[in-house]
C-alpha cells in the first residue's frame, strides 16, 4: 500500500518473546519423510487468468468518495499461479495472486474448498498476493480501492481450479536453489540512511532501517518431458505504475523477459517490503525502467548460480496469531476527531472526507478485544525454510527471521492468507509514520502496539524451528 518508546531487538531477545507471542492454537501440522514414498518429491504448477473485466475497480492508491479507479485496458494479463508439492503422503499448495490484497475470510473460502474438491488440507494451502498495485484489491480498504464482490468470488473459483491442475500436473521433481543480489532495484523509501542485508549481522536491530536486495530463485526439473518450474522471491513493491491499466506490474515484465531467454515463465512470492519502494530512489515511487532490467539481470544471476537442493523431507504448521493492538491511541483517535474535526483534514487523517468516514463507522465500533488474529505459517522443503504472513512488514523483520531462521536458506512471504496492513518498527510511531498511523484507519483495524512487529517476527521463528 501507498501513499512509544524506542527500542531494540537483538538476537536473544527473539527467544524470548517467541514463546509468549505464539501462543495461539496450532491448527495443522504435517510431516513426510522418505519411507515408502518411492519417487522422492513431486511438484506441478497450475495457472488460471484471473484478468479483472474492464471497469472493474482497482486497488492500491487513494481516491476521494466517488472518484475510484477503474479498469480502462490491460497492460498485461492477471493470473492465479499454484504450485503443488508431495513428499510421501504429504501435499501442500501455494498459490501466487496477482492482486493487491486478499482477505482472511477469502483465503479461508480458498483453503477450505481446495481441501474439499483438491484433496489438499486446509492447513497446507498458502494463499499468497503479489501485492501489484494495478489490480482489485481484495480485502476491506477504506478510499483505497473497494472490493469488488463479483470478481472476488470469481477469483476464488479460478484459485481452486488451479491447484486442481497442479496436483494433476505432478511429476519426480529435482530442485535448485540460486540467489543474487538485485543492486538498484530496490530502496528503502523511509530513510536515505538505511543499510542493505549485506550489512546485516547477528547484533543489527531495528534502531536502524534496513533493505533485503537478494533474489532467490527455486528452478525445479522434472521428469517424464514436464517442463520446468521457477519460482522466485524479492522484496519489491509493484507501484511501477499508477495509471488505468491492469496487470502485475513489474513482476508481469520480469516474466516476459525470463520466458524469452530461458523459456520458463516465472512465479513470484512477494517479501518485506514495507518500507521499500522500487527503482534506485529517483523518482521515490519508481519507475518500471529503473527497475526492471536489475530484477531481471539478478534473475538471471541466480539461474547461473543454481545448486542442488537434497529435498528429504516436506512439512507444514500453521498457527494463529494474535497481533496486540493499541486501544488507548485508538480511542484518543476517536476523541481527538469527535473534539475537532475541523482539525482531522490533512496528515493521518489524510482528507477530511476520509476522516470524516473512519470516524462514522468506529464511534459506535464494539472492539473487544485487545489483539487481531492472524494466520501464520511454515514450511520446510528439505533444507529450506518458508515463513509466511499476512503483513506488509518493514525490512529488519524479514532479515531477522532469515537471520534466526535453523534453515539456512529462508524465504519469508508476505501478503499470506490475508491482509492487515503495515507491522513497522516502534520508531514509526512517534515519527508520525504513514504505515504506522493512517494505514490503520484505511484497514479498518484498531493500530497495533510499537513492539507488534518484534512478536509477530518472534512467532514466525518459532514455527520456522517447529518445523526444522
Amino acid at each position: 500500500m501507498q501513499h512509544s518508546p524506542r527500542g531494540r531487538i537483538a538476537r536473544r531477545q527473539f527467544l524470548a518473546t517467541a514463546a509468549a507471542g505464539s501462543a495461539g492454537l496450532l491448527l495443522s501440522a504435517s510431516r513426510s519423510r522418505a519411507a515408502g514414498s518411492g519417487q522422492g518429491l513431486l511438484a506441478g504448477e497450475g495457472v488460471v487468468d484471473i484478468t479483472p473485466p474492464l471497469g472493474v475497480e482497482m486497488g492500491g492508491f487513494h481516491h476521494r468518495h466517488a472518484k475510484d479507479r477503474q479498469v480502462h485496458g490491460i497492460r498485461l494479463p492477471g493470473a492465479v499461479r499454484a504450485l503443488v508439492l508431495q513428499y510421501g503422503e504429504t501435499q501442500t499448495a501455494i498459490l501466487s495472486l496477482d492482486l493487491v490484497t486478499l482477505s482472511r475470510e477469502m483465503a479461508q473460502r480458498v483453503q477450505q474448498q481446495v481441501a474439499k474438491e483438491v484433496g489438499i488440507p486446509a492447513g497446507n494451502v498458502r494463499v499468497c498476493a503479489t501485492h501489484t498495485h494495478s489490480m482489485p484489491a481484495l480485502a476491506k480498504w477504506r478510499q483505497w480501492g473497494d472490493t469488488p464482490v463479483p470478481y472476488m468470488h470469481d477469483v476464488e473459483k479460478k484459485c481452486v481450479e488451479a491447484v486442481a491442475a497442479a496436483k494433476g500436473d505432478l511429476a519426480p521433481t529435482k530442485v535448485s536453489l540460486g540467489k543474487s543480489r538485485a543492486v538498484k532495484a530496490n530502496f528503502n523509501r523511509t530513510t536515505p540512511d538505511y543499510r542493505t542485508d549485506e550489512q546485516f549481522t547477528k547484533d543489527s536491530t531495528d534502531d536502524q532501517r534496513w533493505l533485503d536486495t537478494t533474489l532467490r530463485v527455486l528452478l525445479m526439473e522434472r521428469a517424464g518431458g514436464k517442463h520446468s518450474l521457477a519460482w522466485y522471491h524479492f522484496c519489491d513493491h509493484p507501484v511501477c505504475y499508477v495509471d488505468d491499466q491492469a496487470g502485475p506490474d513489474w513482476p508481469g515484465e520480469v516474466a516476459q523477459l525470463v520466458q524469452k531467454k530461458y523459456d520458463l515463465q516465472p512465479s513470484f512470492l512477494q517479501g518485506h517490503i514495507g518500507d521499500v519502494n522500487p527503482g534506485s530512489g529517483k523518482p521515490w515511487r519508481g519507475e518500471i525502467g529503473d527497475t526492471l532490467m536489475p530484477i531481471f539481470e539478478a534473475f538471471c544471476r541466480a539461474m547461473d548460480a543454481l545448486k542442488p537442493v537434497q529435498v528429504d523431507q516436506l512439512q507444514s504448521v500453521t498457527s494463529e496469531f494474535q497481533v496486540p493492538l493499541d486501544l488507548d491511541l485508538y480511542r484518543r483517535w476517536i476523541a481527538e476527531y469527535r473534539e475537532a474535526p475541523s482539525k482531522c483534514t490533512k496528515g493521518v487523517w489524510v482528507d477530511a472526507g476520509f476522516a470524516e468516514d473512519w470516524y462514522r463507522g468506529n464511534v459506535n465500533r464494539k472492539v473487544d478485544r485487545s489483539f487481531w488474529p492472524i494466520s501464520l505459517s511454515a514450511m520446510r522443503l528439505g533444507p529450506i525454510g518458508f515463513a509466511f504472513h499476512p503483513s506488509e512488514l518493514y525490512s529488519y523483520y524479514g532479515l531477522a527471521i532469515q537471520r534466526e531462521s535453523p534453515f539456512a536458506d529462508t524465504l519469508a512471504v508476505g501478503y499470506t492468507d490475508g491482509y492487515i496492513g503495515y507491522m513497522t518498527d516502534p520508531k514509526a510511531f512517534p515519527n508520525g509514520e504513514y504505515a504506522a498511523l493512517v494505514v490503520p484507519k484505511i484497514t479498518d483495524i484498531p493500530p497495533y502496539e510499537p513492539t507488534a512487529a518484534r512478536k509477530m517476527t518472534a512467532a514466525a521463528i518459532d514455527l520456522l524451528k517447529k518445523v526444522a
